[in-house]
């Protein structure tokens, strides 16, 4: 226990003084965030969070776990190393999707290869149970990729995507500390201190943003957690038994993963690269609604929550039912937001057209009324 209460002290001490600082550089050396058409910010913002967020939580990780505690440490650090610098990198320069991307599999790999992390076990879901090793590593690499991009994708409002990850990494550290899974847990809560202290500065209105080294980082650490925990809570053995794990680990990252499936699938469709940037987003669409970023976020938070707690309550369904049950709920949620958007534009264009009618009367009045008077 004192692991855990050290790995959150630590991180949340390095990351509060740590984003100060980061912010005085940002403003000295102009390393903003610059507003654009797709942009919901006006103003400047330094986008360099991500990095307290990695000092604090490498530096708690590495001095609160056991060494003793297996060897795959040193292979998620190396991964978590390679996102970094990846995130970085586009932070301050920008980089191109392709570059991003590849950096991403290099650090997956990783993972997959040195670091024991793998779906070899669908448990069931879509009748599907052991899964032959080349396919493992294609679903675990495809796995790893999604849920690390999802972070970064959601993260377009203040607080969001940190808010997300801090729910998460609270379930998944407090699941890894009851099963005895230490260094597991160490990893979850050095991230949380990190994030709890980052939202202070995030939250709205945001004096920084955590960008793609944050956002990347939180979605590489989550997606190894989600993998370890679907293996795990399937064990018959295990101190905690979930009888569907694969379902209730993707009701725990619900909201940012169903989202970007969802963008995914419609760009794709759509004819465009999945990457490529549009405001088709939840938070997006909430935003049109005239919700403002806190509203935003909470309504995320709660969804998420009322998912999973929907996931544990209904386990015993199994998988496939289960994910049909929250892909419904959440389908049906989603069609009420659209209708709501879809109404409050068409009340919109009408009284902007509506407006433009009286703007023209009062035109064409003062032009005839001119021409009387020339007259």
């Amino acid at each position: 226990m004192n692991h855990i209460f050290i790995s959150i002290g630590l991180s949340f001490i390095i990351t509060f003084f740590a984003i100060p600082i980061i912010i005085q550089i940002a403003k000295e050396k102009k390393l903003f965030d610059e507003p654009d058409e797709r942009k919901i910010h006006k103003a400047v913002i330094p986008t360099l969070g991500g990095l307290g967020i990695f000092s604090g939580f490498m530096l708690s990780f590495l001095l609160s776990v056991p060494s003793i505690n297996g060897i795959e440490i040193q292979y998620f650090i190396a991964a978590f190393f390679i996102i970094f610098l990846v995130g970085i990198k586009d932070d301050i320069l920008i980089i191109s999707a392709s570059k991003k991307f590849i950096g991403q599999l290099i650090a997956a790999l990783i993972v997959i290869k040195f670091g024991g992390i793998q779906l070899n076990n669908m448990y069931g879901f879509l009748g599907i149970y052991q899964i032959p090793e080349f396919a493992a590593t294609i679903l675990t690499l495809f796995t790893i990729v999604v849920i690390t991009n999802s972070f970064n994708l959601i993260d377009g409002v203040d607080g969001l995507s940190g808010s997300l990850g801090l729910l998460s990494t609270i379930i998944f550290g407090s699941y890894f500390y009851y099963t005895g899974q230490h260094t597991f847990s160490i990893l979850s809560f050095a991230l949380t201190g990190s994030l709890i202290s980052f939202l202070i500065y995030n939250f709205p209105p945001a004096k920084i943003f955590m960008g793609d080294t944050g956002s990347l980082l939180i979605g590489m650490v989550n997606s190894i957690l989600v993998i370890k925990f679907i293996n795990v809570a399937q064990l018959p053995d295990v101190k905690l038994h979930l009888s569907s794990s694969p379902a209730i680990g993707f009701a725990i990252l619900f909201v940012p993963l169903f989202d970007t499936l969802r963008v995914f699938a419609i760009r794709i469709f759509a004819g465009r690269s999945p990457f490529s940037p549009d405001r088709n987003h939840i938070h997006h669409l909430l935003l049109d609604l005239g919700l403002s970023h806190k509203s935003t976020t909470l309504i995320c938070i709660i969804a998420n929550i009322g998912v999973l707690l929907t996931a544990i309550s209904l386990q015993q369904l199994g998988n496939n039912i289960l994910m049909i049950i929250l892909l419904l709920i959440s389908s049906c949620l989603l069609a009420v937001v659209l209708q709501i958007r879809k109404n409050r534009k068409k009340e919109f264009n009408t009284n902007d057209f509506s407006e433009n009618k009286i703007v023209n009367k009062k035109n064409i009045f003062s032009v005839y009324t001119e021409s009387i008077e020339i007259d």
